[in-house]
């Protein structure tokens, strides 16, 4: 079913209702509700529990940076969809319209016992609840030679800002006839569809400005999130200029070079003119220097609040934690804001809490108007977060019904946006 904006803030709405019990606010002061991580999940609990608790809880977000970049629309970004303008945000309406603190420093140490953030500058900030949403943080040595300094000259572009930015400026400025090489990376990883909508956006920018450039994929992958739809796509839109190439035929990255572009794997060396290099993700370092992952490097949490398992006052949200069936995405990231919201509050304030219900959509755009989208609801089960329905576009789609895919993304931007934000 679409969702246009409205609609996406209308459910918003709904699904945080508030039919507050009494509350038990403490006599030494209100509740403290500390926020780590500014993005879809983070973003969205703080502003919905600032909201919905009407001022009985003391809300600090945290967050480094002054304004917001979204990863996701960062390929339209790149396709030249979007300016890079529109998918950066600030935090102003939080603090004016919703009395979210937010304070623009890095959080370096949490102390679970004492119940305290350190931050860059050496200061505390006390809480009652901790939310933890501080997006991936990314495995370096996942790709042997890749790093922070291999990285300006072969961007991931996986944490969107400057790296967006400099991508972009290098395939735009990729010699003619020149080849474009993605390491998509394995699995865990923030938004499955996104290297793929990425290739899409790239070939995009080369038929107009570079015909007869080359795009290849080395994918430690056996396959990949609407797989069919994106290569029916490529066939169609760019014929003969991508090639995907599977684990088993490339076999392991063995090195990467990104002084001279040189990549060299099993299967053979492959020259790019242009890198983009994304590696393995793991949970945001706080996350882990906080205690709260496990050995797979994310968070496990209680399905139905998004409780950490490790400390009953901590919940963790969007790319760092275990979802179950949940995707690594924003939208999944909004909709698990939502229920640990709810919870925290109803923690604090002895609030209603509702039953826990999450859902999800990626929309992935491969060429001017034609969108494509996969998604879900889900349901806390005993011990992970399970699908129960779910759709995907199908192959051989009209054009007007892609078009309207695409024009539905917009909407949906433009509503989470806002719902993150505040506008």
């Amino acid at each position: 079913m679409p969702i246009s904006r409205r609609r996406f803030m209308i459910s918003a709405a709904l699904s945080t209702s508030t039919l507050a019990m009494p509350s038990f606010l403490r006599a030494q002061g209100k509740p403290k509700v500390v926020v780590i991580g500014g993005g879809a999940g983070g973003g969205t609990a703080a502003r919905y529990l600032a909201k919905d608790s009407k001022g009985e809880i003391d809300v600090t977000l945290i967050e480094p940076q002054q304004a917001f970049t979204t990863c996701f629309f960062s390929n339209l970004h790149i396709g030249g969809f979007r300016t890079f303008d529109s998918i950066t945000h600030s935090y102003k309406t939080l603090e004016s319209t919703h009395g979210v603190k937010v304070i623009h420093q890095m959080a370096t140490a949490v102390d679970r016992g004492a119940k305290v953030v350190t931050l860059a500058d050496g200061s505390k900030v006390p809480y009652d609840r901790l939310i933890v949403s501080p997006g991936i943080s990314l495995k370096w040595e996942s790709v042997p030679g890749y790093s922070p300094e291999a990285a300006e000259m072969m961007p991931h572009a996986w944490q969107a800002g400057p790296q967006t930015q400099l991508l972009k400026s290098k395939i735009e400025a990729m010699k003619q006839g020149g080849t474009f090489v993605m390491i998509a990376p394995p699995n865990p990883y923030r938004c499955p569809p996104g290297p793929y909508e990425r290739i899409s956006m790239v070939a995009h920018i080369f038929k107009q400005k570079n015909p007869t450039a080359k795009i290849i994929v080395l994918d430690p992958k056996e396959k990949f999130s609407k797989q069919a739809l994106f290569q029916e796509g490529w066939q169609k839109h760019y014929p003969g200029m991508v090639e995907w190439i599977p684990a088993s035929i490339l076999g392991s990255i063995k090195s990467v070079d990104a002084k001279t572009g040189k990549i060299e794997t099993d299967l053979d060396v492959f020259n790019a003119d242009v890198a983009n290099v994304i590696p393995a993700q793991a949970a945001g370092a706080i996350a882990a220097a906080a205690g709260l992952t496990n050995d797979t490097g994310f968070c496990p949490i209680v399905p139905g609040s998004m409780q950490s398992q490790v400390d009953e006052n901590v919940y963790v949200l969007g790319d760092s934690s275990i979802a179950g069936d949940m995707p690594k995405s924003a939208f999944s990231a909004n909709s698990q804001a939502k229920v640990c919201a709810n919870a925290v509050r109803g923690a604090l304030t002895g609030s209603r809490v509702f039953p826990a219900k999450f859902s999800n959509t990626c929309w992935s755009l491969i060429a001017t108007d034609d969108g494509v989208k996969v998604g879900a609801n889900y349901e806390p089960a005993a011990d992970k977060i399970t699908k129960t329905t779910g759709f995907i576009s199908k192959t051989g789609e009209d054009s007007a019904l892609r078009k309207a895919t695409y024009e539905e993304s917009l909407g949906w931007y433009a509503g989470i946006t806002e719902d993150i934000f505040g506008a």
